[in-house]
């Protein structure tokens, strides 16, 4: 594992040292000052209805179950 420095401006992450590499590498940023995140948006049992996911879905052609677990894997 390396640590380079760097800055967020404009939703670009500007890394101030060259890494060589031969190959894509898979990168963490954590941003050591105080950032606000954006709040998640979370499902309101109370407002969930079958009824309306079954139409909204009705036109939706691949597997939904594929596309919860690839959902799922992207977030890890």
């Amino acid at each position: 594992m390396l640590t380079v420095k760097g800055v967020y401006k404009d939703g670009k992450v500007i890394i101030k040292e060259e890494i060589k590499t031969d190959k894509p590498l898979n990168v963490m940023v954590t941003f050591l000052e105080e950032v606000k995140a954006p709040g998640k948006k979370k499902l309101e049992i109370n407002k969930f209805s079958f009824k309306t996911a079954k139409k909204l879905l009705e036109s939706y052609k691949g597997s939904l179950s594929d596309a919860i677990i690839e959902e799922r894997r992207s977030a890890v």
